[in-house]
């Protein structure tokens, strides 16, 4: 028989968490985890994560869920930390490191937009994650809305300090490039305001959007290296190398996140930890963590040497 305690708190109750019976959690008192044939259909999206589903919920108990093992615990914890680190990093920035590299106005802006735009990402992520159990299907798919545009921030994020210190000696271009990202990210903006956008119907045609705008920075980073005389350059081979991990890392959490790799051989076995989903997380906490730390020593080495005097304002 399963296991019950003499006393509990009014507030709370036990619950057998999923299909592991004898195994008391102890969480707030309305809460309880269903199996994936349970859930709505809406929140149907992976059929090899068998258990551990929040749903049902209002908004008051979606947050208190965020203290209790489920199936979507690493995924709202690792970006919730992620916030965090990113958060302390801007402060580290603007306290030690740009002061010590000789920063000036406008690295204080760069610098503040990419942080910014990486924290509004992790933030959109976790509310996501937290409120997708919302008993309100609607409500869920304004969360899911918001989810998506933090992930066009973050991209946001990546493309203002890489393009301005890319082009740091030709304004032209990088003006260019940059208001052509906005114009792209922007452009995503609007078109999730289509009612089928964020259905699963449209699953395929999402994915490709998001690839297009990231994979769009192929194209200034060819240009870059064109206008620095080649591969055989000395600041192409000290940064490219740098940009062609970010673009592996970015692709190998793509990869996770489409194939649903390792819970797809391993169904109902990762429905708490490793899931590709959370995999996914943490690469792409990883992946911005590589690009800040990349964005630090191109400042570092643009403040160090001068732009070639065939640079003008004008490109």
């Amino acid at each position: 028989m399963p296991y019950k305690p003499l006393k509990l708190h009014k507030s709370t109750h036990y619950i057998e968490l999923g299909s592991y019976q004898y195994w008391p959690v102890l969480v707030p008192r309305g809460i309880r985890l269903y199996t994936f044939e349970q859930i709505p259909v809406f929140l149907k999206e992976n059929p090899y994560i068998t258990d551990g589903y929040r749903a049902h919920l209002p908004s008051k108990l979606c947050l208190k869920s965020i203290f209790i093992l489920s199936n979507e615990t690493v995924n709202i914890w690792s970006h919730l930390l992620g916030f965090l680190l990113f958060f302390l990093l801007g402060v580290n920035d603007m306290c030690a490191v740009l002061p010590a590299s000789g920063a000036n106005r406008e690295d204080y802006v760069i610098y503040c937009i990419g942080l910014f735009c990486f924290q509004v990402c992790m933030l959109c992520s976790v509310g996501y994650h937290l409120f997708s159990c919302h008993r309100s299907e609607k409500t869920c798919r304004r969360w899911l809305a918001l989810d998506y545009a933090g992930i066009c921030v973050g991209i946001l994020g990546c493309y203002v300090p890489g393009v301005f210190y890319a082009f740091y000696c030709n304004i032209f271009w990088r003006q260019v490039y940059l208001v052509t990202v906005l114009a792209l990210i922007l452009a995503v903006f609007l078109a999730q305001i289509h009612p089928d956008y964020h259905s699963q119907e449209w699953q395929y045609q999402r994915t490709a959007i998001f690839c297009s705008v990231a994979g769009y920075g192929v194209i200034p980073a060819i240009h870059w290296v064109w206008l620095n005389g080649g591969f055989g350059s000395t600041v192409v081979q000290l940064f490219l190398p740098r940009v062609m991990v970010m673009y592996l890392i970015a692709g190998a959490a793509f990869l996770f996140y489409i194939s649903k790799i390792p819970e797809r051989y391993f169904p109902g076995q990762l429905n708490y930890v490793g899931a590709s989903h959370q995999v996914w997380h943490i690469l792409v906490v990883f992946m911005l963590y590589w690009w800040h730390q990349t964005a630090v020593y191109i400042m570092n080495f643009r403040h160090s040497q001068p732009c070639p005097p065939l640079y003008t304002s004008s490109g």
